[in-house]
């Protein structure tokens, strides 16, 4: 293949059908999309993260941190909401990718998705198998390193059988059915949240706002040194913002529901909907959760593992102990099957691309899942909480995940300012591309009220500087040198920003829903995400990098020859008017170039 076809092939995009068809089974409402949404997201963090992140990072700031990683989160969560609204489709930022675009850079996506969902819920198997073991005084642990020692230094102790079988078992239950799955969901959700409410509750009987006006001269000798300087912000503003970049992965999770596209009863309503309601619920919970915490025990005596059955115990109250840690076992169950849910879609949705292989999207007559899909999802996902140690692995889900994020945010920025296609019906004819004219429509001197070839063009180059910018000056900031260079870049991404502002951008009001102040709001998202992405150490990038490579050689060798929108491969009709892959009726596609 030429390098010339090999860039088309790179560039061309899916043509989106709204034609609500689908093989699967359409049987989740807002309730089951908002209590998949929470389920995903109000996971182990919230009974572990806010006292990890006060003892040693932010103290009762921790509060602030929640929110600015809640404000960071929404504005990934309003992106997502434009696009279900826009795409009702399986397969989540991969889709949307596909469409606006392009295929490599969708691969690129998808492919991320799926080592993000794989480790999320070998971590959360791997997790909640560790805990109940503690309960029983690691009594599974103890036995497997007598019976069955691994001696890898990259593998785990022994092999963790029993994660395993958790993982099986939800996959047993997704291949069952997801109505029957996310009703399950829903009982461990509502018990988890009523739980929060108890610990909110009993936590603010025993709150002493003292605790977050502690004297610096108050604090023991044995904790100066780690304690900062008191107060309600020991750490300073720095410490409210590493805060953030760590409370920012408590929000990870709710992009679970975006992947219901085809099996939501009212997608382009109820998934937008519940992903802004999911996202308020888990910002509400980790901040009275972290409210209380810090308010009944100062922040420098929290446990960083278990904070709320060690408060808990010193206000001597062993009933709410146990009360949380049952309530965080319902938890770890919401949380793994909110983890794995995804990705058996994403799979489905990129076999029936043909970037992956094919029989991934094979939907079975009675479940109507992608039964091969979901089987290989619980394959890969059981056999990593078997044999690996994870600790090293869990930033992998995070970098994966800022990526997708990112993605959206300019996929967002791309069909808002995207070219017109019937200029003559709107009264506007194409500026000519001199470049006077180009230099005048930096600032739309011209005056273009519609989106026309320059102007797209415009902001399409605007949002690659801004990329590249943005990478540079968050690497800066994470080295904390050179502030004239900060001030030089900080002043030209603003400059940037006011060159999007005044591109004319495609009307939004036929939507069921649309991100608010646009090019803003994407615009401080794809920011936020490169400044986390660049956060994260370089040995995440390496297992990242190698990740990556696996993937490119999959499409490489297979995805680019029998892609759907590689037209001599595009399967034939039966008699029956169906695929012969998967016995749904196969799509119209046409083969579109953008960017």
């Amino acid at each position: 293949m030429g390098i010339v076809k090999l860039i088309s092939a790179f560039r061309r995009c899916k043509e989106f059908k709204d034609d609500n068809s689908t093989p699967l089974a359409r049987c989740l409402g807002l309730i089951d999309l908002t209590g998949l949404g929470i389920g995903s997201t109000l996971g182990l963090g919230v009974y572990v993260l806010a006292g990890a992140v006060a003892k040693t990072v932010a103290g009762p700031a921790v509060t602030i941190s929640f929110l600015v990683a809640a404000i960071a989160s929404a504005f990934a969560g309003l992106c997502y909401a434009e696009f279900a609204a826009r795409v009702p489709k399986a397969g989540s930022a991969y889709v949307y990718s596909y469409i606006s675009v392009g295929e490599f850079i969708a691969f690129t996506i998808g492919w991320n998705l799926i080592l993000e969902y794989v480790i999320g819920t070998a971590s959360v198997a791997k997790g909640m198998a560790l805990y109940i073991d503690s309960l029983c005084n690691k009594t599974m642990e103890n036995k497997m390193k007598e019976v069955a020692p691994i001696s890898v230094s990259f593998l785990a102790e022994y092999p963790d059988f029993f994660a395993f079988g958790l993982v099986a078992v939800i996959t047993v239950l997704l291949g069952i059915g997801v109505k029957e799955s996310t009703k399950l969901n829903n009982v461990f959700t509502a018990l988890n949240l009523m739980t929060v409410i108890v610990v909110v509750v009993t936590g603010a009987i025993y709150s002493n706002t003292a605790n977050w006006r502690i004297d610096p001269a108050d604090i023991p000798d044995e904790y100066k040194a780690v304690a900062g300087n008191g107060g309600f912000a020991p750490f300073g503003m720095a410490g409210i913002m590493a805060g953030a970049a760590k409370c920012f992965f408590g929000f990870v999770g709710f992009d679970c529901v975006a992947t219901t596209g085809e099996e939501a009863k009212n997608p382009k309503r109820d998934i937008p909907l519940s992903i802004i309601l999911s996202l308020v619920v888990v910002f509400l919970s980790y901040f009275s959760v972290a409210t209380v915490l810090t308010m009944m025990l100062p922040y420098y005596l929290q446990d960083a593992k278990a904070p709320f059955p060690y408060v808990f115990t010193v206000v001597d109250l062993p009933a709410i102990k146990w009360i949380v840690t049952i309530g965080a076992i319902f938890a770890l169950c919401t949380s793994m099957l909110g983890a794995m849910f995804p990705l058996p879609r994403v799979l489905y949705a990129m076999g029936s691309d043909g970037v992956l292989f094919r029989p991934l999207s094979i939907i079975h007559a009675k479940t109507k899942t992608p039964l091969l899909a979901t089987a290989l999802s619980g394959l890969l996902a059981a056999s990593m909480a078997t044999i690996f140690d994870l600790d090293q692995l869990i930033d992998m889900m995070s970098i994966g995940t800022l990526l997708a994020y990112t993605i959206v945010a300019i996929s967002v920025l791309i069909l808002r300012y995207e070219e017109q296609q019937d200029l003559q019906l709107q009264g506007t004819k194409p500026a000519p591309e001199t470049p006077y004219e180009v230099g005048k429509q930096l600032f739309n001197l011209l005056g273009i009220k519609y989106p026309s070839q320059l102007s797209s063009s415009i902001a399409k180059v605007t949002m690659l500087i801004v990329f590249g910018l943005a990478l540079v000056t968050c690497i800066l900031l994470r080295c904390e040198t050179g502030s004239v260079a900060l001030g030089v870049l900080g002043a030209a991404l603003l400059v940037l920003l006011v060159v999007l502002y005044r591109q004319p951008r495609n009307d939004v009001s036929g939507l069921s829903f649309a991100v608010p102040l646009v090019p803003l709001v994407p615009y401080l998202s794809m920011c936020m995400n490169i400044y986390l992405m660049v956060q994260l150490d370089y040995q995440t990038w390496v297992r990242f990098i190698i990740w990556l490579v696996i993937g490119y050689l999959i499409y490489f060798f297979y995805g680019l020859k029998h892609s759907s929108l590689n037209e001599k491969n595009i399967p034939k009709l039966n008699g029956n008017g169906t695929n012969g892959v998967n016995g749904v009726k196969d799509e119209k596609r046409t083969v579109t170039t953008k960017f």
